[in-house]
């Protein structure tokens, strides 16, 4: 049996409304699932979650979980990268190391929690737009910190050409601030 921390949980909120909950904690009625797309796609062939939340549903539903389902997975595809990178010695975290990091050339990608205050957000913007070094505004502080094993960073940069490759791959498929071709 899985931890329920590597599932996700798929909820049927209170006014009967299916979604993700990224969190584990919204009240409802959740059904858990691995963290793969074959779970997914069983579930909907079985009919599993409409028996664990007894009631039919939409096709539309079922479409939206799975953009937010590939969404989730290529995120935590971000921090495993993230982690390995860390344990590498390819990321420098926190505003300061950050900082020299990308004005010294050694980042070849800043990334900054989206819960950074706006005056963070803009300094790391204008140097990386300025030293030309790519820059995303992902994950929270909290999850970028526990990714690389640290107390919460605001910032970090990787300084590895393929590492920071893969997670701009991983970043645009998600939607990032800036997806370069």
């Amino acid at each position: 049996m899985k931890n329920k921390r590597d599932l996700i949980r798929v909820l049927k909120t209170t006014d009967g409304q299916i979604t993700i909950d990224a969190t584990g904690r919204k009240n409802g009625r959740g059904a858990y699932l691995c963290p793969s797309m074959d779970c997914l796609k069983k579930a909907v062939k079985g009919k599993g979650l409409e028996r664990s939340f007894k009631m039919a549903i939409p096709k539309e539903v079922y479409e939206s979980l799975k953009r937010r389902w590939s969404s989730l997975i290529n995120k935590s595809r971000v921090f495993g990268l993230l982690g390995l990178a860390a344990k590498a010695g390819k990321v420098q975290s926190g505003e300061f190391s950050t900082e020299k990091s990308v004005k010294s050339g050694r980042a070849y990608l800043v990334i900054v929690s989206e819960e950074a205050s706006e005056n963070t957000k803009k300094k790391f913007r204008n140097m990386c737009t300025y030293y030309e070094v790519p820059y995303f505004e992902f994950g929270s502080k909290e999850e970028l910190g526990h990714a690389t094993g640290r107390e919460m960073r605001a910032s970090l940069a990787v300084q590895d050409a393929g590492f920071s490759e893969a997670m701009k791959k991983q970043l645009c498929m998600n939607g990032g601030s800036e997806c370069e071709g």
